[in-house]
Parts: C-alpha cells; structure tokens; sequence
C-alpha cells in the first residue's frame, strides 16, 4: 500500500465496526489510509502528537470519529492544519446529537467539518474530495463512485414492478 494520506482515529476499539463504510470506500477508491486509536480524554498526549506529526507523515486530511462529547476531532483540530473532519458517532442516550453538535460548534479558529451522525462513508469520500484538489485521480475515483451510485439507484427503480410508477421522461433533463 502506498504511504497513507488519509488519517482516521477512533477513541475506542468499539468504533471500528461503526467506520466499516469508511475503510470500505477508501479501499474501493484505492486511496491509502491510516487508523489508529487515541482518546482526547484517556491519551490526549498521544493525540497531540498524532495530530502534529500527521503532516510530516504524509497525511492530508484527518478523519475524526467521536461520540458523546466528542472531544476528538477538536483536540485535533487544535493540533494540526490539515483538514479534520469531525465524524459523529450514534452512541449513547442522545444516539450522537451531543457529538454533532459538540462538533458543528467548534470556536472561531478551530474548524472541523462535521459530516452527519453516523455517516462514516460521507466522511471518507469528503476527504477524498478534499484531496482532489490536488490529485485528479481522486477526483475521477469520486465521480466514478457517483456514478455506480445513481446506476443503483435506476436499477432499483426498475425493480418496482407491482407498483405504478414514473414514466421514464419524468427523469429527463
């Protein structure tokens, strides 16, 4: 695998199952990455230093997982300058309200992009996004994901057989 440029930390073992989509994405798009587990509360040394050492390693962009008071991808954030992007994780008694908005309310200075509460593959392709800005082939691997997306999604609505459906001009531009 070519050196990562995609960074994900995770503050718990307990969150790898939840970033499944994430790993997914990024190997289907062939774009290296890295994970790691670090939490802004019980190793937040190890985090300031991931976080500051990040670039030097070739990372571009840092994905943030969190849940609760997601703390992560702040402490991160206030770390480095690379893009952070704040991954709200659909734990506990508020199912991740408390994660988004602990991380949409990042203070002056400080950003993190915050994708939606649980939305672990809208995370890895914004980062690949972010790196299109500088590397063409992410942004062809993006749009080629796009489409294999909307060919499910046309396929799926072929499938709607027993049910009256639209006719196929609704659909053209």
């Amino acid at each position: 695998m070519d050196k990562p440029l995609i960074g994900i930390v995770m503050g718990s073992d307990s969150d790898v199952e939840r970033l499944k989509g994430a790993f997914d994405v990024l190997k289907e798009l062939e774009v290296p990455f890295e994970v790691t587990i670090a939490s802004a509360h019980r190793t937040p040394k190890d985090v300031a230093n991931y976080a500051k050492t990040a670039n030097d390693r070739g990372i571009k962009v840092i994905i943030a997982a969190a849940g609760l008071s997601a703390a992560l991808p702040g402490v991160l954030a206030a770390h480095t300058t690379l893009p952070v992007i704040g991954l709200p994780l659909e734990v506990g008694p508020l199912k991740g309200m408390d994660a988004l908005l602990a991380m949409a309310q990042m203070p002056p200075g400080i950003p993190v992009a915050t994708v939606g509460i649980g939305q672990a593959v809208n995370a890895a392709l914004l980062a690949v996004q972010i790196l299109s800005l500088q590397d063409s082939s992410c942004s062809k691997k993006t749009t080629q994901y796009r489409e294999k997306a909307s060919k499910k999604v046309s396929t799926a609505r072929d499938t709607l057989t027993e049910l009256p459906k639209a006719p196929p001009e609704a659909f053209l531009g």
